[in-house]
Order: C-alpha cells, then sequence, then structure tokens
C-alpha cells in the first residue's frame, strides 16, 4: 500500500517529506486543509521547518491529500498513540528493544511476545517502526517488569532477532 501512496508524490520529494511527519506523528489533515492533532491545529510554519522545506510546500501537500480518495482516508483517520518507552523505568515497567533481522518478515512479534509471555511476563505495549519510514527499525517491548538477563538470552536465539537491548 505504501508503495502506492509514495508513488503519488514521486516527482515531488518535498511533499514526500512532509508526508512522511504527518504519517510518523500520526497528524490529520481536517477538510479545511489544516494539519491537526485531534483538535489542535499544527502550523504549517513549523511542519515546514521540521521537514527543511517552504511552508507552500505543506499547503500543497494538504491540497494534494484533500483532492485523493486514498489519502484523504489515511489522513484523516491516522492518530498517534503514546509511547511509553523513555516513561516506562520511571513507571517501575521494563523496556526490551528488538533488532529484528528482517523488519519486514511475519512472526516477529509473535516470537518475542511468546518467550515473554513464557515466563509470565505481561506485556503492556508493543511498538514496531514501520520498515517503509525508518532504516533501522525495532520492536519495542514495554512489559509490567524487567527482563531477566537468560530471558533476553531467550529472545536473541530468535531466528527473527538480530539483536536485543534493555532501555
Amino acid at each position: 500500500m505504501w508503495n502506492k501512496v509514495l508513488k503519488k508524490f514521486e516527482k515531488h520529494p518535498a511533499q514526500e517529506k512532509i508526508l512522511k511527519i504527518l504519517f510518523e506523528r500520526g497528524f490529520q489533515v481536517n477538510d479545511d486543509g489544516k494539519v491537526v492533532s485531534g483538535d489542535i491545529e499544527i502550523a504549517h510554519t513549523q511542519l515546514a521547518k521540521e521537514a527543511g522545506v517552504d511552508r507552500r510546500v505543506v499547503d500543497s501537500t494538504t491540497n494534494t491529500i484533500l483532492s485523493d480518495e486514498l489519502l484523504r482516508n489515511i489522513f484523516q483517520n491516522v492518530r498517534s498513540i503514546p509511547s511509553l518507552r523513555d516513561v516506562a523505568p520511571l513507571l517501575g515497567l521494563g523496556v526490551v528493544i528488538i533488532t529484528p533481522d528482517d523488519a519486514a518478515s511475519a512472526g516477529i512479534i509473535t516470537d518475542v511476545s511468546r518467550v515473554i509471555s513464557d515466563n509470565n511476563i505481561s506485556i503492556r505495549q508493543a511498538v514496531s517502526d514501520d520498515p517503509y519510514f525508518t532504516d533501522e527499525p525495532k520492536l519495542t517491548i514495554i512489559t509490567d517488569s524487567n527482563i531477566p538477563g537468560n530471558l533476553l538470552d531467550a529472545i536473541l536465539t530468535l531466528k527473527s532477532v538480530k539483536g536485543v537491548s534493555i532501555y
């Protein structure tokens, strides 16, 4: 699907930068062409600055999104989620970051969650980077307690896992 979306912007690399920021952050485009997160409006000038482009590129991108049914449906319905990764230690939760062997392969989350749950540790959150948007995607698992070293070793033996770290 992302190839189909990105193809619409292949002749407009500056707009593609904006598109990726919108999606990575879970920002929507409302019917007025405003970039929003819920009811909070995000200034086009701020998005342009983040992407290193002119504000008019943001305007053009939102116009393109609104004029295309697929893009409109995506960017009026995408949502952001809170990541617990950086606050988990403050909450007494464990954080395991998995570097997959091949992020596009099936079963990575299944393999890792099975090892964790077989050791009676509950998973509170699992967030996977999209390999289309990230050069080195990671799978971040938040658990209800810290992961013991022997469990990290068990995760590292999985065929789908290239590396494991705790945060």
